[in-house]
């Protein structure tokens, strides 16, 4: 039978109120080719409590994975041009040394990249690697580190976590590393972690058990999380809040509960109906989006979705929205001229 696949919405986690772990402001990044510059990162603001979690969508290209890299600093210079302001409990990456980013690495925040085969060395054991990372906390030897290597295969269910400590990458399941990548994300008891497609080379149950973990890792150890998906499902089973992005640009943003069930944006509602669900007693079949993302070399002056929108108004084409207050939802924010039938437009025109 195959697998009945629903939109939900994720149980609160506990969260501190004692400022936030993360905070971006208009961040901007453009990227130099030989055919002009590409803004990957068009002015996105984005905030993540401690113990809270945070989902990231869109389709390929929307700029979920440039967001997320920039935020943690692994986007250099030299590279792009960035321009905003990252705040990582309360230490400003963007203007940071090279020494000074690599002190935040691990230490304070940490990522667990899409594929943890390639993240891996493929003859080092997997408690070496592990313990590597632990020894980058000051004051902790060889011995100790190798002990606390195996304490967090145990905290991410490595059975036998002694034992496997010996094993290499290509001896363990896709789930398992990916386990092992959690674990060294973990090593430096990081306030922040950074996802980007975690289970996305993962078989339903396995990608259930990760998830699980990451929920449980930000409620007992008050982790802020950015989940980096293009799992709409996933989002709202496994996280607080959720960022729709399109074209480099957040388009709605708010609790899931709200964003799942009030989408204002006519983007949010095309990517939730290119989901296969149940209705009732029958199945509802996806309805795919029509047409291609814009040429970030040349996006369309007006709102970027206009082009692939059957909604679209001639203020659309001309005039990009910036992201409104949507009435009676708490933070639910979007951008666009013609919402859906229960917002009002957002009338201030973006900058």
């Amino acid at each position: 039978m195959s697998e009945q696949r629903t939109v939900s919405t994720a149980p609160t986690a506990p969260v501190r109120t004692d400022g936030d772990v993360l905070t971006i402001r208009d961040l901007v990044v453009e990227f130099p080719t030989p055919a002009g510059p590409v803004r990957a990162v068009d002015g996105v603001s984005l905030r993540v409590g401690h113990g809270e979690r945070v989902g990231i969508v869109g389709e390929s290209g929307s700029g979920k994975s440039v967001l997320s890299r920039t935020a943690l600093g692994l986007t250099r210079p030299r590279e792009a041009r960035i321009s905003g302001e990252v705040l990582i409990d309360g230490r400003p990456v963007l203007s940071l040394p090279e020494r000074g980013r690599r002190a935040i690495w691990g230490r304070v925040a940490a990522m667990v990249f899409q594929d943890p085969l390639s993240s891996l060395h493929p003859i080092t054991p997997i408690g070496e690697q592990v313990a590597e990372a632990v020894r980058r906390v000051p004051g902790v030897g060889r011995r100790e580190a190798a002990r606390r290597a195996v304490e967090l295969l145990d905290l991410v269910g490595i059975p036998r976590a002694a034992e496997r400590a010996g094993s290499r990458a290509h001896e363990l399941s896709g789930g398992m590393r990916q386990r092992v990548m959690i674990a060294i994300a973990m090593a430096g008891r990081p306030k922040l972690l950074f996802a980007d497609e975690p289970t996305t080379a993962l078989d339903v149950t396995v990608q259930a058990r990760i998830l699980e973990l990451f929920d449980e890792l930000c409620r007992e150890f008050s982790i802020g999380l950015v989940m980096v998906s293009h799992d709409l499902g996933v989002i709202g089973r496994h996280t607080d809040r959720v960022a729709v992005m399109y074209a480099g640009r957040v388009v709605e943003t708010g609790a899931v509960r709200d964003v799942f069930a009030r989408p204002a944006m006519r983007y949010t509602r095309a990517l939730m109906d290119a989901i296969p669900r149940w209705g009732g007693d029958r199945q509802v079949l996806p309805r795919p989006i029509g047409g291609l993302p814009p040429n970030l070399l040349d996006p369309p002056p007006g709102c970027r979705f206009a082009p692939r929108c059957a909604a679209a108004l001639d203020e659309c084409a001309a005039d990009a929205p910036a992201l409104a207050d949507l009435p009676g939802d708490d933070g639910h924010r979007f951008a666009c001229w013609n919402p859906e039938d229960h917002a009002e437009p957002g009338r201030e025109a973006a900058k």
